[in-house]
């Protein structure tokens, strides 16, 4: 029966952490049960403080494969890097 039921991706976010982090897959019948299956999975330590549970069909995604060309386009554009003006001497490199 829960072979038909929609899957899941699950993400949490820990306590020392700024990102949802993806965890794992689960199926559950609707958005209630997979944030609570979620929950219960994977955060029995205590170690989040927030999940995200996304159907896996409502997530888009570019490919490996095609990354060249499918991140070509910005790679016209060096205006949006700083390497066009010289920084003074006074300010603090990191």
């Amino acid at each position: 029966m829960d072979k038909d039921w929609p899957l899941y991706e699950v993400f949490v976010r820990g306590k020392r952490g700024l990102n949802h982090v993806h965890v794992g897959s689960l199926r559950a019948a609707d958005d209630t049960m997979a944030l609570r299956n979620a929950r219960d999975l994977y955060t029995r330590r205590n170690e989040g403080v927030s999940i995200w549970v996304v159907k896996a069909r409502d997530i888009t995604a570019s490919s490996p494969d095609e990354k060249d060309p499918f991140f070509a386009p910005s790679g016209d554009k060096v205006y949006r890097h700083p390497t066009f003006y010289d920084i003074p001497e006074n300010v603090p490199h990191i």
